[in-house]
This record gives C-alpha cells, structure tokens and sequence, in this order.
C-alpha cells in the first residue's frame, strides 16, 4: 500500500520564558493512503503540535517529513510549508466558523476561494457557476446534507453544521483530513453523526485521515490503527483494542460516591413555574421555549444535567446561576428559614451568591498571577466576612445596596459578561478591588490546606503559574479556587468535556471527595455519559426546553442514548 505521510525524527522544541520543553521527541511513523489513524494519549502529550506541523502552520527543529512525495525538513523555504498547506485541511475541536448563509453557499466560497485566494461568494453570470455549484452540492451530497443546501447556518444543529465544515475541508480535495479532538464537546447524537460522515467519506472517496482524540469511543468505532503519543515520544502503535487496554492501565480506581442523603432529603434550590424562550428575528420564531420547568435540587447531592446539543441545558443552568432571569417563574435558593428569588432584588441575594461556587466551560486561570493569587482574590470575593465590609466600603464611595448587589453578580461571570455589565455601571475591573480587597498570604495558605488535600494537588502548585502545570493540575487548581471559600452549593457547566480519560477520573474523584467530605450540593451539567454515571447521585434529562426524565443516572443516560440513535458507544 501507497505511504501518504512520512513522519521520520520529528523533534519541536517550545521556549517557555527562559525554559526550553520539549514537545515532540523524535516521533516516527507512516500513514498509508486511505488509512484511517488515530493518535492517542493524555492532555498535553504532543498530539495537536504534531498535527500543526503536518499542516504547516508550526515549524520543527529535526527530522524529516514527506506527504505524498513533498519532502518538509526545518529549512524547507516557505513555498514547501504553502505547499503543505494547500494539501492540507484541518478540523479543529470547537470549529463552528461558517458564513451566515445557505449551507451550500458556504461550500460554494471555499470551491472559488481555491481559484481567486480569499474567500468570496462567486457571481451567478461567471461562465463556471453552475460547475461550481454543482460540485458544492456533490461535496453536500457526500457528507448527507444535500436535503439542507438552502438552509441558513444558524437554523442548522451542531452536527449538521460540523458536516458543512467537513464538507468545506473536502472541496479543497486535501491529501490528508487532519482531525484535532473531533466533536469531542459534543453531545453523543452530534459525535455520532461527526463520525459516521468521516467514515462515509473515507469510503466513497478513499481520503486519508489522522484523527487525535483522547475518547477510547471514538478511536474504536473510527480508526484503523491507533498511534499512542505520550510526554512527546510514541509510546505504542497497533489495533486499537489492544492499545487503548494499555493507555487506560494508567487509569486510578475509581473511589466509591458518598450515600447522598437517602432520607430525609432537603431541597437546596427550586426551580418553579420558570418559562423563557429567545425569539430569532430572521427566522421569526421563537427557539427554545421553555414552559412552566419544576424541579428542585437536593442538598448534599451530585446532580447531573443532560440532553443533547440545543436543548437548553446551559441556558437552564445560567437560570439557576443568576446570570439570565427567566421571563416568569422563580428560582429558589434556601437562605436559613427563608427563601431567596434569585432573578429579583433581595437584601440577602448577595449571602446566597456568597455560598455558591461557579465553575464554566470556557473556564481560565489568569497566566499572569500564580495560583496563590488567584486564591486570595477568590476569598476576598467569597471569605468570611467580606459582604460586611464591602457593604461599609459601599456606603462610603456612595454605592447603593442595589448596585453593590449587581457588582457581586459580576465577579462570578465569565470575563466578557463581566466587561459589558461593568461599563454599563460605569465602572472598570478596578472596582471589584477595592469593594473586595484580597486575602494575606498566610489566611490565603491556611484556606487552601484542605481544599488542596481533597483535591490531592501539592501544596507547592500554590506557587507555579498556570502554563507551568499539567491540564489535569490546571483544571484541578480552578477546582480549588473555585472552592476555597468552602461553597455550600457548586454549579459547573461542562468544564471537563475535553479532558483524557485518565485526568477525567481523577477530577471524579476529586469532585466525589468534596462532595462527600463537606457536604458540598453539585450541580453539574455535562456532555460526557461515562462521567455521568459515575459521578452522580441524580441525573435530570432536558430535551426541546422540557424535562422529560428525573432518575438515576444510569436509567436516565440510557433513555438519552436510545433517543440519539447512538451507536459508537457500547455499554454493557
């Protein structure tokens, strides 16, 4: 069989500040033409560098590369790296870059982009319109969406838009289709048809494909042989069966879930009567519409949130963080003997946010502070004491109780958010400073002990930088931040769906640990059914804006599974 790709001594050196890592440590293999190949191992390994070089958007410092006959070294000349380029696509992780537009028109300026350099919608009167369109449709046809040519992107799902994507790649007919972490945060119904439309393509049109993920799953349905890459080196290569059964031997036991409160139970939150929808102008209509939506949250459980893409799990979960208040209906935190609205003003909103850990998908520790920094800001925010003391600060810079109540809902919100509500206010970041001052050095380490303890992180992390830790350490230190001030209630929205099998368990057990050694009530939503299971007490199933199962975990995982039609995960 005909190689396509030749990997020989490849050797990429990073420099970190005055440090030099190494990223890659003289990987060699071949892919032959047609071949599906898999690269697997853990967060941070080597896999996405090596796919950026065999695009030719990163360099390398030894060895040698050949694709189909071009030979790539460190000193090839830039015409050699356009080259690889051209014979190159790429599908990254969390692409959903498209046009505004007809689905077939977005392939219809990636086909005219190859003739004139950019992309460009072509004029109908070109005398080669009507080939262009065609093979656009040919491209649709190919990854089976000829039936949704002529419809909008925004009014497509997450996985109809990933086989647009696809079929974008394909119209620059590439040599080899490189995926990084294909729909790896996507729900099992939008992975499922990711994966069988590269499977079809592979098929009908013979194109080669290296696929990195660190989902076994996706590995054993896709690929025909796996590539193990690890701290850089190839560690081993062959049937996937056989080589994941070695990469998850890494993998800890996972420790038992805490009983939860079988009796007895007491509800920490209530979701009652809440309706909102969101009305798209261009499609005058209303999108996910949820009506009337009861349920409450029990104290001292893991509960988990699923349904598929697009079915209002995230907007549900900035519902009940406060972030989006719902067009009617309550969201209910218990507060001592009362209970507090969170979507309306209230003297004691500010204690019931004080008590709740947030946690985000797109979550990220600052790369300018250490880890003991970010801690003191966190409990100066969210420690003992400190709404007292902002109040009194508030009063003397002449801030209403009212306002003060809107900046401490800013300080849980993701970076952007924050940004637009603040100038709204009139104020910059600065405020959030001086109204809640940071914790010492020594108050700071002696918070951090247990939590660090639970978490199993070392103490000397307190110290490092972000990029100087592991992915597993880094989502581990956000963990701990996060819970420094001891939440009595923890929110995560799906902050874990793109870590390895291996760093996932240990983030499982670590949230088991909290949970069972204080106590702490988790609501989590996630994409990711094997963590479900495992980690949850409860799990509530949304699909469409309504709930349609309330159960344990695994009952209710298999109803959604069956609902997908999903069939590249198997369990038992």
């Amino acid at each position: 069989m005909a190689k396509m790709l030749q990997i020989n001594n490849l050797v990429k050196d990073y420099s970190i500040d005055s440090e030099k890592v190494r990223a890659l440590d003289g990987v060699s293999f071949d892919v032959n033409e047609g071949e599906i190949v898999g690269l697997i191992g853990r967060s941070g390994g080597g896999k996405s560098t090596l796919l950026s070089i065999i695009r030719g958007t990163e360099t390398f410092d030894e060895g040698v590369m050949n694709l189909d006959g071009l030979e790539v070294v460190p000193d090839s000349p830039e015409e050699a790296l356009v080259e690889l380029r051209k014979n190159t696509a790429i599908h990254l992780q969390r692409s959903f870059a498209l046009w505004s537009d007809y689905a077939v028109n977005d392939v219809l300026r990636k086909i005219y982009s190859l003739k004139i350099g950019y992309e460009e919608m072509p004029s109908t009167d070109l005398p080669n319109y009507d080939d262009m369109l065609e093979e656009a449709m040919k491209y649709l046809k190919m990854v089976g969406m000829e039936g949704k040519a002529r419809h909008i992107d925004y009014a497509l799902s997450g996985g109809e838009k990933q086989r647009v994507i696809i079929a974008r790649q394909l119209a620059k007919k590439p040599k080899i289709l490189l995926l990084d972490e294909p729909a790896t945060m996507a729900c099992p119904a939008t992975k499922q048809e990711m994966l069988d439309t590269i499977k079809k393509v592979n098929r009908e049109t013979g194109l080669t494909v290296l696929c990195a993920s660190h989902l076994p799953d996706i590995h054993k349905y896709l690929t025909d042989r796996l590539i193990w890459i690890e701290n850089g080196k190839i560690v081993s290569e062959g049937d996937p069966d056989s080589v994941i059964a070695d990469f998850l031997k890494g993998m800890p036991e996972s420790i038992p879930l805490s009983g939860g409160k079988p009796d007895g139970k007491q509800v920490a939150i209530k979701m009652e009567d809440v309706s909102h929808s969101f009305y798209l102008v261009a499609l005058r209509a209303k999108t996910l519409v949820f009506d009337s939506v009861n349920f409450g949250i029990n104290q001292g459980e893991i509960t988990s949130i699923i349904g598929p893409s697009g079915a209002g799990k995230t907007v549900l979960w900035n519902i009940m963080s406060g972030f989006l208040f719902p067009k009617q209906g309550s969201v209910l935190y218990r507060q001592g003997d009362e209970w507090v609205d969170l979507s309306k003003y209230h003297k004691q909103r500010m204690a019931v946010r004080q008590k709740i850990g947030i946690m985000f998908q797109e979550f990220a520790l600052s790369p300018h502070e250490p880890i003991v920094d970010q801690l003191a800001f966190k409990l100066g925010v969210k420690g003992q004491h400190v709404i007292e003391s902002a109040k009194e600060r508030a009063a003397e810079l002449g801030i209403s109780d009212e306002v003060l109540d809107i900046l401490y809902q800013i300080v849980d919100m993701p970076e952007t958010g924050a940004k637009d509500k603040l100038e709204e206010l009139g104020y910059t970041r600065d405020i959030l400073g001086v109204l809640f001052p940071r914790f010492p050095r020594t108050e700071t380490l002696k918070y951090a002990e247990s939590i660090f303890g639970a978490l199993d992180l070392p103490m000397d992390v307190l110290d490092k930088y972000p990029q100087e830790l592991s992915g597993g350490e880094n989502v581990r230190a956000m963990l701990a931040i996060t819970l420094a001030h001891r939440p009595e209630i923890l929110l995560l929205d799906e902050p874990f769906g793109d870590l390895d099998p291996i760093t996932l368990r240990d983030v499982t057990n670590s949230l088991k640990r909290i949970n069972a050694e204080f106590g702490t009530t988790i609501v989590l939503i996630s994409h990711h059914l094997d963590f479900v299971r495992e980690v949850s007490h409860r799990a509530i199933l949304i699909e469409d804006g309504k709930l349609i199962m309330d159960g344990k975990p695994g009952p209710v995982c298999d109803e959604m599974l069956s609902r997908s039609g999903v069939t590249y995960m198997h369990h038992t």
